[in-house]
């Protein structure tokens, strides 16, 4: 009776499993590897709670599998190398083997280096399962010997068909003791966000509380979720994605939204600060100078006063960047003084931009014809290589 819910009402086979009609509908490459019963390692990417172990668990049951699982958080080689143990008794016996290894991202490299041998000689179908990008997490000799499987956030109505589910499941769900109507319902979907275990969570802790789900229960409970957020992982970098092209296209709404999720989600306000910095001169730039000395001061106050006040601080300076006209004259320029650098290397300076310190250095030439703009005209002094002379590094923008 501890089980929680959603352990409780995970899909035990095909037929059952809800969502990712790309990778387990009809035609697809998975379907057709279990009805041939050929299955090779694979590394399933994407969200929390899209279906990744309930599909894992599945495939092993499809085709008469041991199932073992690790969790590259709590375990190591150790555990590895007892699954091995078994996996090579049962070749023996001619039974397969399948290892599930979550957050698979987690093991270092010669914990996943581990894994190859028995991988590539069939001892063990390995799946990984990671919520980051396997191309950075996961090593390249792994990464190879692995079918490379996306999973996609679930949808509103899958998570619908889940909550309904388990409201009328007498074996295993709620078994129709609990009722909910359609916007509770709708409700719990959309703060799931795609994570089915999250809205599987969110409709047993409202059962606890009331028999009759309401929308206002639902809003009720709802108030002590933690939002899906990883602060080391892809979900940082596609919210503050979100959040820099939001105001690189003058979309002020859309820049608060997503500020705001990834600061309830409990992101570091000074993380958000550093990148409006960036933001202020790389993407605003000389259109218009204030930025630069808003966003800093903006980072100075949300340094000395923290949260929660700093929520409103950088709300203000997100607005403001996201108005302001833009320029990315200055961030060009450089790229162009860095390419002329990595193409024609160390060149040496002209002679008479050198200072003439020394009476060796006067008499190499040092200094001799420069021009010293305040006291005469110096508009047609070459102040490049002479390799580069009269290059263009800034293209001012009209």
């Amino acid at each position: 009776m501890s089980e929680p819910l959603a352990s409780l009402m995970r899909p035990t086979k095909l037929e059952d499993f809800v969502g990712q009609e790309d990778i387990v509908g009809p035609g697809s490459f998975l379907r057709q590897a279990l009805a041939n019963k050929h299955v090779p390692s694979l590394l399933f990417w994407g969200p929390p709670g899209c279906g990744k172990t309930t599909l894992a668990k599945i495939i092993a049951a499809e085709l008469d599998s041991e199932f073992f699982a690790l969790s590259a958080v709590t375990s190591g080689l150790k555990e590895l190398r007892q699954v091995i143990d078994q996996a090579r008794s049962n070749q023996l016996l001619g039974k397969k083997t399948l290892l599930l290894v979550d957050e698979i991202h987690r093991w270092n490299r010669g914990q996943q280096d581990a894994l190859l041998p028995y991988v590539e000689n069939g001892t063990i179908i390995l799946i990984g399962a990671t919520t980051e990008n396997p191309s950075f997490s996961v090593n390249g000799a792994l990464l190879s010997r692995c079918q490379v499987i996306v999973f996609k956030q679930l949808s509103v109505d899958n998570i619908i068909i889940l909550l309904k589910r388990a409201l009328s499941d007498k074996r295993r769900g709620l078994g129709g003791r609990v009722k909910a109507d359609k916007p509770a319902l709708r409700r719990i979907a959309h703060l799931a966000d795609g994570d089915a275990r999250l809205a599987l969570n969110l409709l047993e802790a409202a059962a606890k509380t009331e028999s009759a789900i309401t929308l206002e229960v639902v809003d009720k409970i709802s108030r002590q979720i933690v939002f899906n957020y990883n602060q080391v992982g892809d979900e940082r970098y596609h919210l503050i994605s979100a959040l820099h092209k939001s105001m690189r296209g003058h979309d002020a709404d859309a820049a608060v939204y997503w500020l705001a999720r990834m600061l309830e989600a409990g992101e570091d306000p000074l993380y958000i600060a550093r990148r409006l910095v960036r933001f202020a001169s790389e993407d605003i730039g000389l259109a218009n100078n204030t930025a630069l000395l808003l966003a800093t001061s903006c980072f100075e106050a949300c340094r000395q006063i923290g949260l929660p006040e700093c929520k409103v601080i950088l709300a203000q300076t997100v607005i403001y960047l996201a108005k302001s006209p833009k320029s990315i004259a200055a961030y060009e320029a450089y790229g162009r003084a860095v390419a002329d650098v990595q193409q024609f290397g160390a060149l040496p300076v002209p002679l008479h931009l050198l200072n003439a310190s020394t009476k060796l250095a006067k008499e190499l030439g040092y200094g001799e014809g420069y021009k010293y703009t305040p006291k005469e005209d110096s508009s047609d002094q070459n102040y490049w290589p002479q390799k580069l002379s009269g290059g263009r590094q800034y293209l001012p923008h009209k």
